[in-house]
């Protein structure tokens, strides 16, 4: 470390250089990062409906609609308009309307009314759209302003439109808010008004190379390029703020700052790679999840915590160096208070405190897994409005119902057979329609009289392709129980042989992946992070007190959803139990080392009182600031699942502090005679040892 820390303080100037350039590389690299909006697209390859849709994609070259544009107060002749219309807008592949299915020259009142009432009711046209994959913001842009309302563009491109335009503006806007908010938090953290300014360079220049560097794992999900920035930022300030105290510190005994500065490295790389290292494996858990959004999260996010360790051992020093002049001219006298009365609160309450935690944790821990969880990707059309007037507004779903397109596909070669199945799925109550060659053309039509577009639609060489129109939203118990109820359908005719897939399928899927993966990567985050607890402290007991302490924060915040009758985002609630605990038990590490100095010249109660008084501004410096990151995320982002994320962050944050500052106290006071017993080299003060000290005085 002695070498590495002359090696820091003797190149600062090329650190410098280096480290710029690298952070506009990565600004500009970062711009072309391919980005994934369909979470959909990280199931992994053995999920049944991602077989399916990898087959459908390799069998046929129709796609299947996307979008529904409902056009209103129209007449059939004035539909027909709007449908040329959409046809040539940039961006949509297919337009399909009653004309497709039914000879309109005749009157309508002579013709099949359950066909015509799916594409015109209550001079209302409902139109089924087909958008090329990737260029659905601009079609549904151009296709909104064709019908005069958002609202009436829906279906799964028009949730893609919506998150990309949605990602692209609200990760700016929060950190517009969150920048100013951590400078005033730092303000009160540092003596300088240009500490914090350096701090956020620092720490800056870590997060613009992550994500300049994303572009070396290929792709990256929306979810994941709204939040980590964000994450890896609130997560790594404190490494930054460890390593200015500790240099201010030694400032007042050794007057060369550059010797000051390899003192401040040496002494704080010990508790902030511990502290990295602690998140990292918290974030490397999730890569372990089947649901491969885990890995996209996890290595984002881990490698953004390696980033910022390496910046504010390196850069940081650096920069700080460089600018120690103006440190001095911009010096400010302390602002943050003595907690001295605090510690003394805290340890007064801290039985109560524990009793109170005791008393919810259990009920809380159920709770959390009776919570009512959505599965999807956070946006969604199902519950547009249209304004009919000033006074009048109905469900847009109402007018035609849903569209939910499900896709069977069933070696081809018995019509017959295809025929009895569409049949049966025709009588299935939730199916609107369903479209086979069956259906459209009937078995005793051979398929030469079929143009080629219609046939390449139903038929490839080695499947049939027979899709259904369900009439309830894309997810939910109703969802779910008719997936199963179409597959078994399916299965009956042909065993083993029959594939689905469709967004309710894929969410179907998603839903049994992640719900799995939920065990497996929380306990592998508690066994990662419980053995370097173990090294750090050399210690059997605390790690178990450390992380009972997290995890029971994790659990209160997990359940407040439940007793609020919120719906939550599953993907959230997956991420938010490695993350606050990765991201939070820094703290609970930074408390207890305190503690275990202070209990090496005092009993327990005071070394309590010590250990808040001298962590309580660490602490609170990291908690508020991933707190106000993760509230802010929940108020900008129009994403359900990025939204939840957040809010669950934030939460999880202030809970973590509160369990630190008030419960862990009681725990480590409560077991302290088992924590010296099974921690090497404990040394603590025992009344024994007191009273010889009197007796010699």
């Amino acid at each position: 470390m002695d070498f590495f820390a002359r090696f820091v303080t003797k190149h600062k100037k090329a650190i410098i250089i280096i480290f710029a350039v690298l952070s506009v590389v990565s600004l500009i690299v970062q711009t072309q990062v391919p980005i994934v909006y369909n979470l959909l697209a990280y199931l992994p390859g053995e999920a049944p409906s991602t077989i399916a849709l990898n087959t459908m994609n390799e069998e046929f070259t129709g796609a299947i609609d996307n979008a529904r544009v409902i056009v209103p107060n129209v007449t059939v002749q004035e539909a027909l308009v709007y449908k040329d219309l959409i046809a040539n807008t940039e961006g949509v592949v297919k337009v399909t309307w009653l004309d497709d299915n039914a000879k309109i020259t005749e009157p309508l009142e002579t013709l099949d009314q359950a066909v015509v009432e799916q594409y015109y009711k209550d001079n209302f046209a409902a139109m089924s759209v087909v958008i090329e994959t990737g260029k659905e913001v601009e079609a549904i842009a151009a296709l909104q302003e064709l019908v005069g309302d958002p609202n009436l563009v829906t279906g799964e491109a028009a949730n893609s439109a919506a998150s990309q335009n949605a990602a692209a503006t609200e990760a700016v806007l929060i950190i517009a808010f969150l920048i100013p908010i951590v400078l005033i938090i730092l303000i009160f953290a540092t003596t300088s008004y240009l500490e914090p300014v350096i701090i956020l360079l620092g720490i800056g220049a870590s997060v613009f190379i992550n994500m300049g560097t994303n572009i070396f794992l290929g792709s990256l999900s929306y979810i994941t390029s709204s939040v980590a920035p964000i994450l890896q930022l609130a997560v790594s300030l404190d490494y930054a703020i460890f390593l200015i105290h500790s240099f201010a510190k030694h400032r007042k005994t050794i007057e060369n700052p550059e010797e000051a500065m390899r003192h401040a490295i040496k002494e704080s790389f010990p508790a902030v790679s511990a502290s990295a290292l602690t998140t990292f494996f918290g974030f490397i858990a999730l890569c372990f999840m089947r649901f491969k959004i885990g890995i996209d999260m996890g290595l984002a996010l881990a490698k953004g915590i390696v980033l910022s360790l390496l910046s504010c051992m390196v850069f940081l020093p650096a920069l700080t160096l460089a600018f120690l002049p103006l440190f001095e001219k911009t010096k400010h006298k302390p602002f943050m208070p003595s907690f001295r009365k605090v510690g003394v609160m805290a340890t007064k309450i801290r039985i109560g405190a524990f009793l109170l935690v005791l008393a919810l944790i259990i009920p809380c821990f159920i709770a959390k897994s009776k919570i009512n969880f959505s599965y999807g990707t956070g946006m969604s059309s199902d519950n547009a409005v249209y304004q009919i007037d000033e006074n009048t507004s109905i469900p847009v779903s109402s007018i035609f119902g849903q569209a939910s397109p499900i896709v069977i596909l069933v070696p081809r070669g018995n019509p017959a057979k295809e025929d009895r199945l569409s049949r049966e799925l025709q009588s299935v109550n939730e199916v609107a329609s369903v479209v086979s060659y069956a259906t459209m053309a009937g078995i005793e039509i051979p398929t030469d009289y079929l143009d080629k577009e219609t046939l390449s639609l139903l038929y490839s060489d080695d499947y049939s392709r027979i899709i259904l129109y369900a009439d309830i939203p894309t997810e939910g118990t109703e969802a779910f129980s008719l997936v199963e109820k179409i597959r078994a359908i399916a299965d009956k005719y042909y065993p083993g042989e029959a594939l689905t897939c469709g967004e309710s399928v894929n969410v179907y899927d998603m839903k049994d992946i992640i719900t799995e993966d939920n065990s497996v990567i929380n306990m592998l985050a508690i066994v990662a992070i419980g053995i370097i607890l173990v090294i750090t402290f050399k210690s059997l007991s605390l790690p178990i007190l450390l992380i009972l302490t997290i995890e029971s924060g994790i659990w209160i915040n997990l359940s407040v959803p439940y007793f609020y009758g919120d719906i939550v985002c599953y993907i959230g609630y997956l991420v938010i139990n490695t993350v606050q605990l990765g991201a939070t038990v820094d703290y609970a590490i930074l408390f207890t080392d305190h503690y275990l100095q202070n209990r090496k010249r005092a009993f327990p109660v005071t070394a309590c009182v010590m250990t808040i008084s001298e962590t309580l501004p660490s602490i609170l410096v990291s908690g508020l600031i991933l707190t106000f990151a993760g509230f802010l995320i929940g108020l900008v982002s129009a994403n359900g699942v990025i939204s939840q994320l957040g809010t669950l962050l934030g939460r999880g944050a202030l809970l973590s502090m509160c369990m630190v500052l008030f419960f862990l106290p009681a725990l480590l006071s409560l077991f302290d005679k088992f924590i010296g017993k099974t921690t090497w080299n404990s040394h603590f003060l025992k009344r024994e040892r007191r009273r010889r000290r009197e007796k010699s005085n």
